[in-house]
């Protein structure tokens, strides 16, 4: 059995790589920091921001309602305080799903070429 090398997971990200992975500005995440109480990156010494894969989730919880649902800043804080859990396994799954959509893309590209 070929020996597969386990992908190395980073502990934490900075405001920029999390805001290319969304395709937004930074600003806006610092000014969803400010708005919404369930993110709170750690810092270091410098005072640079450090997120970790939950605090992720938790900002694609919030792009998923505000840029793709609509939702105003009001209606996106009051659909995570009635229920926060349930907001997380929606993004949970949501994300399943694109990575199942996009394995069966390249297989099918894949197929496509042979």
């Amino acid at each position: 059995m070929p020996y597969k090398e386990k992908e190395i997971e980073k502990r934490y990200y900075t405001i920029g790589e999390v805001a290319d992975d969304l395709g937004v500005a930074t600003s806006l995440i610092r000014f969803w920091e400010t708005e919404f109480d369930i993110i709170s990156p750690k810092k270091n010494r410098k005072g640079n921001r450090q997120f970790t894969q939950d605090d992720i989730k938790k900002i694609k919880l919030i792009y998923h309602l505000v840029k793709v649902k609509g939702y105003t800043l009001h209606g996106a804080r009051d659909f995570i305080k009635n229920d926060v859990n349930a907001a997380m396994d929606r993004i949970d799954m949501i994300e399943s799903l694109k990575n199942i959509k996009s394995f069966l893309m390249k297989l099918r590209d894949d197929l496509q070429r042979n």
